[in-house]
């Protein structure tokens, strides 16, 4: 429910606080008339045959507004903070008990591998609908420790996974400058002009390849797209949980990404095949018939071997380049 002291303000003060009140009124062809004291003034004196002719009623548009003016407020509203999420083991395909309480805190990476139907899909599913054991798995997840409210169920407002899947096609006729600009002020963000500059800088810096802000969102190769959108993600993103799906197929700078998104202490869920990534994470949930079968901690080992697959990587980074620019692979 919208502050009613919202509706009883000084006019000029609520629509130089909530423009967007203007183009809600005139998506019904209603026009406000800046002698009005009041947004309740405004509403009172409106011609009831007028409201009839748009095929409305005063309380119709008086709920809608209502409606419409509690949602926008609860995007300009911080997220409640989260800095736990508890996962509650539940069971496999099985009917085998999970038997785990797994915390996940902002800035870790976590990994999840298992093969192709082994239930990795299912476990996002449960994190994003905080399922409450009354999904297949009946799992439980608690936010700081506690039942979450339910408007992390329910809410559009406050979605709790960002989601980044591997396969991304852009429809819209926009630049990528317009694009990253449409969704900060969707936000309704303060300062939507420095937003976007950032976001462009730093998906150029995570690209293979870069572009300008005047590219066709269209014409962005699959590394430039998931650049940019996961530069949106960390930037723009209120979302508490990124869930990147295979981030080693898209053809950005994989250290990079991850170490904005942990910048922006964000939860990171990442499903990959790729060892690089995998040692990087602070854990590993292992995925098999359903359940989470194994957690494995990175080790110090581990990390010995990541610098050697780094090297190894950066040579094959480095062997692709030439090939790309017309060289040949006679001598490595």
């Amino acid at each position: 429910m919208t502050d009613r002291t919202l509706f009883h303000k000084p006019l000029s003060e609520t629509l130089a606080d909530h423009p967007y009140i203007n183009d809600f009124l005139d998506s019904f062809g209603l026009t406000i008339e800046l002698g009005e004291k009041t947004l309740a003034d405004y509403l009172d004196t409106l011609d009831p045959d007028t409201l009839e002719d748009l095929g409305l009623s005063e309380e119709q548009l008086r709920h809608s507004l209502d409606e419409f003016l509690s949602g926008m407020m609860a995007l300009s509203d911080p997220m409640e903070k989260v800095e736990s999420l508890t996962i509650i083991g539940g069971h496999n395909k099985s009917g085998e008990a999970e038997n785990l309480e797994l915390v996940l805190k902002p800035g870790e990476v976590i990994c999840i591998v298992g093969p192709t139907g082994s239930g990795k899909s299912r476990l996002l599913a449960d994190i994003e609908w905080v399922a409450q054991g009354d999904t297949p798995t009946k799992r439980k997840i608690l936010i700081n420790d506690q039942v979450p409210d339910s408007k992390w169920r329910f809410s559009t407002e406050y979605k709790l996974v960002a989601q980044l899947s591997q396969n991304m096609n852009f429809v819209m006729d926009l630049s990528a400058e317009e694009f990253i600009r449409m969704h900060a002020e969707s936000r309704l963000v303060t300062d939507p002009e420095e937003k976007v500059a950032q976001i462009l800088q730093q998906a150029n810096e995570l690209a293979g390849e870069q572009f300008e802000p005047d590219t066709p969102v269209t014409s962005l190769s699959g590394g430039q797209s998931r650049a940019l959108m996961i530069a949106d993600m960390a930037i723009l993103s209120k979302s508490p949980i990124a869930l990147i799906d295979e981030i080693e197929n898209a053809g950005i700078d994989r250290k990079k990404a991850l170490d904005l998104l942990v910048k922006e202490e964000k939860i990171i869920l990442m499903a990959t095949h790729d060892p690089i990534l995998a040692l990087m994470g602070d854990r590993r949930l292992v995925i098999k018939n359903g359940g989470i079968d194994k957690i494995i901690e990175s080790s110090e080992a581990e990390r010995k071997n990541l610098l050697s697959l780094e090297e190894l990587d950066n040579k094959l980074l480095a062997l692709r380049n030439r090939i790309r620019t017309g060289d040949t692979l006679e001598t490595i």
